[in-house]
């Protein structure tokens, strides 16, 4: 069995690429459905011997199958969002220690201590549901920072806007957590000219305003919040882990998760840095469930193990996944 130390102190590629290995081997193992799918590409750990050559279990099996490669009980389970009527996707958690330890360590790895921030986060359309994993790391965020005036912020924006700048203005490192759409809500209420405040949008207009790309969007939050740079935040249901970027949407990854960008046409073919294509993700914090899936993003990888996230498949885009039928 592996625990979170085992993964969370992988520091070196060396050593990331032997863990995956073993953890392909483990969930080969002890993952049914995992294991099904790999033999159906004719793939086992007898002729997987380089990450490259791991497969990737399409994410929508999320929504249809319990992913699983542990037999302990299930502690939670985390939900996607959708739309009315749609399957969203559920991810078994069998471990909670897991997702603890990776989302702290590596928010501590880019920001240091949350000891020294005042998290607000302004997330309504996943305070209205149950099962977000997003929700549940905000909170233990909130609760870590210890400090008074962080919380949880639904449809009170003045109040918002007031507390942010209050804080801002007293030199408080502020931490705003925000899903999109209702960023741009609160810089339409007011402007703001904030100095000491990190503003890390989550993604998602949630059906709430038109889609636009990145370089537009970062634009108005930018002039909106009066700063330099908008940082974001990659995760999702079906992962532990999140890479972060701290402007320019470049993420980078704690050193257990990585990237890999696959052809978009052969979708068992991994490209090289610099080519767009769909976004692998190896997330070994993962272990009790998958931790090799590919996304229905489209991103390109740099040579620094840097990532960018530039769009998403198309329904009928999505290739290699009909190979296996229930």
């Amino acid at each position: 069995m592996f625990t979170p130390q085992d993964i969370i102190s992988i520091q070196t590629t060396k050593e990331f690429q032997k863990v995956a290995l073993k953890v392909f081997r483990y969930q080969f193992q002890h993952n049914p459905i995992y294991q099904k799918y790999c033999l159906l590409l004719k793939k086992s750990p007898e002729n997987v011997k380089q990450i490259h050559q791991i497969p990737f279990l399409p994410i929508e099996f999320f929504k249809t199958q319990n992913i699983l490669s542990s037999t302990q009980s299930i502690q939670a389970t985390f939900t996607s969002s959708g739309t009315t009527g749609a399957i969203t996707s559920k991810h078994h958690v069998t471990d909670l220690d897991f997702y603890e330890y990776s989302f702290r360590s590596a928010f501590s790895k880019f920001y240091g201590n949350i000891e020294d921030y005042v998290v607000l986060a302004l997330l309504p359309s996943y305070l209205e549901r149950e099962g977000s994993s997003l929700i549940y790391m905000a909170k233990d965020f909130i609760e870590g920072s210890n400090h008074p005036k962080s919380g949880f912020y639904l449809n009170n924006y003045n109040e918002l806007a007031q507390i942010i700048t209050e804080l801002d203005k007293n030199g408080e490192n502020v931490l705003l957590i925000g899903v999109t759409y209702a960023l741009l809500d609160l810089i339409e209420l007011q402007p703001f000219q904030l100095k000491n405040t990190i503003i890390m949008e989550t993604g998602g207009m949630k059906g709430k305003r038109k889609e636009m790309i990145r370089e537009e969007l970062h634009g108005l939050l930018t002039n909106g919040f009066g700063v330099e740079k908008i940082h974001s935040e990659y995760g999702m249901t079906e992962l532990l882990s999140q890479g972060y970027s701290f402007g320019d949407g470049i993420f980078e990854c704690p050193p257990w998760m990585d990237v890999l960008i696959r052809d978009t046409e052969d979708p068992l073919t991994i490209v090289e840095d610099g080519k767009t294509g769909g976004i692998n993700v190896i997330d070994l914090a993962n272990i009790n469930s998958c931790a090799f899936i590919a996304t229905q993003d489209l991103g390109k990888k740099h040579p620094d193990f840097s990532f960018e996230v530039l769009g998403r498949f198309d329904n009928s885009d999505i290739r290699g996944c009909n190979l296996m039928v229930y």
